[in-house]
């Protein structure tokens, strides 16, 4: 008998990964293709689609073609997504009625800034686990309800349906029988009730959000219909595991037990902290947000979300020209010992977590006529190690567990030198597993126990495997040294955005 495998499709910010994963949990093959982002204006951030769908059908067939796998081999499927991107459609045409509006996009910071006034600001945060920021989809909702002609209206009748990009997904691949999400993707509209796991009536109410726009929310491990699509051969292959793109890689790390984190380098950084079945909630702005719900138990997690992460490396090759590659950053910041002072504030989208100040702007500091592109490099990598120790600093507080340890993935894991800063800075050991791909891993992982593959986590936690262990060598004072003087800049980043 030939292997089964699962197919994970991997949606993400800058491109999607597809990839066939074994009863095993290796990766077998896979096949990425980028796609567009579009600013129209500053600030705000888009996506085709269109585009994002013909890249996961693109992906698949090119990995069936290099992999000799053939269709009928695919037990099932799995997905996971950017999360909080946000796409309506027209529910009779499949039309989408604007371009998806991105995580990154602050064009609702007004919005934001309205609710942030009112009374309705902290029963939001009670009920959902998040701060009010453009981040989150449900003022991307009402936006685009607002500006898009006869959206509201349309809406209102039942016409429209909208989604994250999972959603998205799976309504085209099951022909449009299945408007569904999960309970991770749900948990970051800034509409999900965290303890009844249900769309918040309250909330939509708030917003003049009408329900019919919005999916049905299933487990992440629930049933969530039949693909039917050309480049599978129109076969029937059930879609059995869906988690946004953090989620998935909590789960892709086998982060089961209370206590235990993680860190995903990509565009952004992610932390994630299990919390088990204990909502914690954070005086001091991190997030509360599901972590699954699979066979039936729901878990949850703190969050800190950290903006900008492989986005500083992009803007250092393409914005400044100071780099020919990303892979070519960590050789040019080894090239000096230090920084020389040199601080770099990236908040080219506003700070998330903790301080989710959506009008801070990015800042560099402590600059003299000896700093070259060198320090200014050093600088940019340490700026990523900062703002994650920032989150779990308030990630120890919040939850009163010591994190001994961080699982990290993610593309920037192969930047030793930013792995060392993190270990240094965050003073705890910094792992890095196998298999970096934990994001589609995750997706693979949920899949295949949806679909009865496997049995429980246990199965999984079995399969995880350390690459790399990165531990603290910087002394303490040093440590305290350095972060005071993050802390300073950060300040500046705020208080010049201010002044403007």
């Amino acid at each position: 008998m030939s292997e089964k495998y699962i197919l994970a499709i991997d949606q993400g910010t800058t491109g999607t990964n597809v990839a066939l994963v074994t009863i095993r949990g290796e990766i077998f093959a896979s096949s990425y293709k980028e796609i567009t982002q579009f600013y129209p204006k500053p600030g705000w951030v888009e996506h085709d689609p269109y585009e994002i769908l013909e890249s996961v059908y693109a992906c698949i067939k090119e990995l069936l073609k290099v992999s000799k796998v053939a269709p009928r081999d695919i037990f099932t499927i799995g997905i996971t997504n950017q999360r909080e991107t946000t796409v309506i459609w027209d529910r009779e045409t499949g039309k989408v009625i604007h371009n998806a509006i991105v995580w990154q996009c602050r064009r609702t910071s007004p919005i934001c800034q309205e609710l942030l006034n009112t009374s309705d600001s902290e029963t939001i945060t009670n009920i959902t686990g998040l701060s009010i920021d453009p981040y989150f989809s449900a003022t991307k909702i009402k936006w685009l309800l607002q500006k898009v002609p006869e959206a509201y209206r349309k809406s209102k009748q039942g016409k429209l349906a909208f989604g994250t990009l999972d959603s998205w997904l799976i309504w085209n691949m099951t022909g449009g029988k299945n408007h569904v999400t999960d309970v991770t993707n749900a948990s970051r509209t800034m509409l999900l009730d965290l303890e009844t796991q249900e769309w918040s009536r309250a909330i939509l109410g708030v917003l003049d959000i009408p329900m019919e726009l919005l999916p049905q929310v299933c487990d992440s491990d629930a049933d969530f219909g039949i693909c039917e699509i050309d480049v599978l051969d129109n076969l029937k292959i059930p879609i059995t595991g869906v988690a946004g793109d953090q989620h998935a890689s909590l789960f892709g790390q086998a982060c089961f037990n209370v206590g235990e984190a993680k860190c995903t380098y990509g565009t952004g950084a992610f932390l994630l902290m299990n919390t088990g079945s204990e909502i914690k909630k954070s005086a001091k702005g991190l997030l509360s947000t599901v972590s699954w719900k699979v066979k039936g138990v729901i878990e949850y997690a703190l969050e800190g979300s950290v903006f900008s992460a492989g986005a500083i490396v992009q803007w250092l090759r393409d914005e400044l020209n100071i780099i020919d590659s990303a892979d070519s950053v960590e050789q040019l910041a080894r090239s000096v010992n230090d920084t020389e002072g040199v601080y770099f504030v990236p908040a080219f989208t506003g700070l998330g977590a903790p301080h989710w100040d959506m009008d801070a702007r990015g800042t560099i500091v402590g600059l003299t006529r000896g700093a070259g592109k060198a320090h200014i490099a050093r600088a940019s990598l340490e700026a990523i190690a900062y703002q994650c120790e920032e989150v779990l600093r308030i990630m120890r507080q919040d939850s009163g567990n010591d994190i001994l340890e961080l699982k990290v993935d993610g593309g920037a894991t192969s930047n030793s030198l930013l792995m060392q800063m993190q270990a240094d800075i965050s003073n705890c050991k910094v792992n890095s597993a196998v298999i970096q791909e934990t994001t589609v891993l995750g997706a693979a992982f949920i899949a295949g126990i949806g679909s009865g593959i496997w049995d429980s986590v246990s199965d999984i936690a079995a399969m995880w495997q350390s690459q790399t262990v990165y531990t603290p060598f910087m002394k303490e004072i040093e440590r305290n040294r350095k972060l005071n003087e993050w802390s300073k800049a950060v300040v500046t980043s705020k208080t010049w955005a201010s002044q403007l």
